[in-house]
């Protein structure tokens, strides 16, 4: 363990309780030798207690983020379906959001050399927008055509775009939707402990 100080010159320095630098670390080739620097970490902001702090709005107080419910294909052992809440912000790409919270988008095309990478030629990220579709951008001419006889709510994700930075709302995505075994009907908010924040 060790203390880490701020300075007035908005440095933080770390002080350790113990001498780092010859301490054995076992390994599995036997013993290393650890060593770490003892340098000072500049502080990326700090707040002075003399300054009051200002007045934020209620609107300002709830972050804008757009609530995502990315339904799984598969159901649980009960017969209920895997529900995963995410909240992230606006602007971003579907296929980006998704695979930065470890959602499964491709199932059996996870391999790198089965999808495109997001250039939308493949087809292989293919999602179902249950609800929420007005929050996303319409669909592009890439999508039109890879698309072609199938539903008008199933969409590429790297072609979708999530509103705008300041964008709020609820987006449902079925997952995987052209092996969905079951029909299911949305119907309840996040519980709190489920979601999480990008």
């Amino acid at each position: 363990m060790g203390i880490l100080q701020l300075n007035s010159h908005n440095l933080a320095s770390f002080s350790a309780s113990q001498n780092f630098k010859n301490t054995p670390h076992r390994t599995s080739e036997g013993f290393n030798n650890l060593s770490f620097p003892r340098r000072k970490i500049p502080a990326v902001e700090t707040a002075r207690q003399s300054e009051p702090e200002a007045a934020v709005s209620e609107e300002e107080q709830t972050e804008a983020g757009v609530n995502f419910a990315f339904v799984s294909s598969v159901l649980l052992p009960d017969g209920t379906p895997d529900v995963h809440y995410r909240t992230a912000s606006g602007g971003q790409k579907l296929r980006d959001i998704m695979l930065d919270n470890n959602i499964e988008l491709y199932g059996p095309y996870a391999r790198p050399l089965l999808n495109c990478g997001g250039g939308g030629t493949c087809g292989t990220c293919l999602v179902e927008v249950v609800e929420g579709k007005e929050i996303l951008t319409p669909r592009t001419d890439k999508e039109k055509e890879k698309l072609k006889g199938n539903p008008k709510n199933w969409r590429l994700a790297c072609q979708i775009t999530v509103g705008n930075e300041d964008s709020r709302g609820l987006v449902v995505i079925q997952q995987l939707p052209e092996w969905k075994g079951h029909d299911w009907v949305y119907g309840k908010e996040p519980p709190e402990d489920e979601t999480s924040t990008i």
